[in-house]
């Protein structure tokens, strides 16, 4: 008996002391590693765009005269105090109506090679109308949404002054809210310091889980200026991802059943301000995305040390966050229809 106790304390005292020679290895090896051609570049701050337009799309991102029930916004389920997301499985539409897809952040939108999960608008102007005129988001028109911004005099004078025509028009709408979230990128992440040349950036343990994040194989969907956001990917690879979500992604655009389960790869900057994670808000933490990730994407099964350390490394990601005055909306005119959130129809 006892020298089968001495045989158990032996054998656990080898493990630990490999555990902690491993650990000692892994963070000489991050001591020595610099950034060497890496496929994650960093942001650049905004520059460039049409500052009054800017402003303009400000105003109208923030405003929920573009929607029916005059209560919803675009800030309302992309919140820029939330990191341009709105922290739901699925967001909250028209007569609170449960949204279909997970709302992907709009901070670094621009980067996208398109937009929405499923790639069906090519860019933001495109994108931007979309919302407005969907029954199950802000189930407005086009139509309807020019005639109240056209009730209200200073809008009337601030899209005269910015696009230099008599008339407000939808593509005028959008240009303006696609202008301002262009500028909503979010440079100087702790981990775009370290690319930068400033070694002490991150912690070790965050340079450790970059490295099993890069040669894990992560950097090869997530990778770019918006560590993704690049291309279409299938969920589930290696193992099949089971959801209830209905969404049939690129496949849903496309009419082609190979493209069923492909998105588009989401951005991981500012990942840990954006939960819940995947085109279904399945994954409620960062360590329960990059488990699942792990296994069904990579047949890996990452241990609970690798998961906090890759975990670790992707809060390094979080850049500094929009800073801006609140902007102060036009009064509406008399002459501009009040909104019925309880009406059935539209207000006239």
């Amino acid at each position: 008996m006892k020298l089968k106790s001495t045989m158990f304390f032996s054998s656990t005292a080898l493990a630990l002391a490999m555990a902690f020679s491993g650990a000692q290895a892994q963070d000489k090896a991050a001591e020595r590693y610099k950034p060497n051609n890496e496929l994650i570049q960093p942001i650049e701050a905004a520059k460039g765009q049409n500052a009054a337009e800017v402003e303009l799309g400000k105003k109208l991102f923030f405003d929920p005269r573009l929607s029916r029930s005059g209560f919803i916004s675009c800030n309302s389920c992309h919140n820029l105090s939330m990191g341009g997301s709105d922290n739901l499985r699925t967001s909250i539409g028209d007569k609170w109506q449960q949204g279909p897809i997970n709302s992907p952040t709009v901070l670094n939108s621009s980067l996208n090679f398109v937009q929405f999960w499923d790639g069906r608008a090519k860019d933001l102007r495109e994108q931007a109308g979309g919302p407005i005129a969907n029954p199950m988001e802000m189930a407005f028109t086009h139509e309807l949404a020019v005639d109240i911004l056209s009730s209200i005099p200073e809008y009337r004078e601030e899209f005269k002054s910015v696009f230099n025509e008599d008339k407000i028009t939808i593509e005028q709408i959008t240009s303006a809210l696609a202008t301002f979230e262009e500028t909503l990128v979010t440079p100087n992440s702790r981990f775009d310091q370290w690319l930068a040349g400033k070694e002490d950036a991150i912690t070790d343990q965050e340079l450790n889980g970059y490295l099993l994040f890069k040669n894990s194989g992560c950097v090869a969907c997530h990778n770019g200026v918006a560590v993704g956001g690049n291309t279409f990917q299938k969920m589930g690879v290696v193992e099949p991802y089971v959801t209830d979500n209905a969404s049939a992604g690129v496949a849903g655009v496309s009419g082609n059943d190979i493209d069923r389960m492909r998105f588009k790869v989401p951005t991981l900057r500012n990942v840990e301000l954006t939960y819940p994670y995947f085109h279904d808000g399945a994954a409620q933490t960062l360590s329960e995305a990059v488990d699942i990730m792990g296994r069904l994407q990579l047949g890996k099964k990452y241990t609970e040390a690798e998961i906090k350390d890759i975990v670790a490394f992707l809060k390094t990601l979080t850049g500094d966050q929009p800073d801006f005055k609140l902007p102060i909306l036009p009064p509406s005119d008399d002459s501009t229809p009040r909104a019925n959130p309880w009406a059935e129809t539209a207000a006239n």
